[in-house]
């Protein structure tokens, strides 16, 4: 199914969001960590809003390493699925409106990633935006950045290696 060519702005961005929800509740420990993707066109910012819960160290009010790391992972994941789902939607080779968390296409599983701790994070909301470096039918790279108040100075970043799901 091809979509029609002239729809209206309000009615393309329902499909995306509708879509975009749909990718994100398939993992439900994004909703544990609280993050939430703001989407602009095809670009998504992912967003950690602060929890007291995510603090590693109670006497340098530092956010945890693993819930930094988890952070840069699911985003890189929800980035990579998110190129590949925008891809077909827009193609028409899947029916957005049809999408539920149930039905969504496989994501992407980790093979490997690296995080780069550049500073301490604080207690205060987290946002991080991934870059798709390589995307082919077996394995994928991904960059991703973490800041606070300053994109500029971001507090972590890391590059994750994924395996494609296969096409069955």
């Amino acid at each position: 199914m091809t979509p029609p060519t002239h729809e209206p702005v309000q009615v393309v961005k329902e499909r995306r969001d509708r879509a975009l929800n749909a990718l994100v509740e398939g993992v439900p420990y994004i909703g544990f960590l609280g993050i939430r993707f703001d989407r602009k066109g095809d670009e998504l910012t992912a967003v950690m809003p602060f929890s007291p819960m995510l603090i590693g160290n109670p006497m340098l009010q530092a956010l945890h390493g693993g819930a930094t790391a988890s952070f840069l992972e699911v985003t890189a994941i929800i980035g990579l699925g998110w190129s590949i789902l925008w891809e077909n939607i827009e193609s028409g080779a899947i029916d957005a409106i049809a999408i539920t968390p149930q039905n969504m296409p496989r994501l992407p599983k980790t093979i490997d990633i690296t995080v780069d701790y550049l500073r301490a994070g604080l207690p205060r909301d987290s946002y991080a935006r991934a870059r798709v470096n390589r995307s082919g039918r077996r394995y994928a790279s991904v960059h991703v950045e973490a800041w606070q108040d300053n994109r500029a100075r971001p507090i972590a970043q890391a590059t994750g290696h994924f395996l494609m799901p296969s096409g069955d």
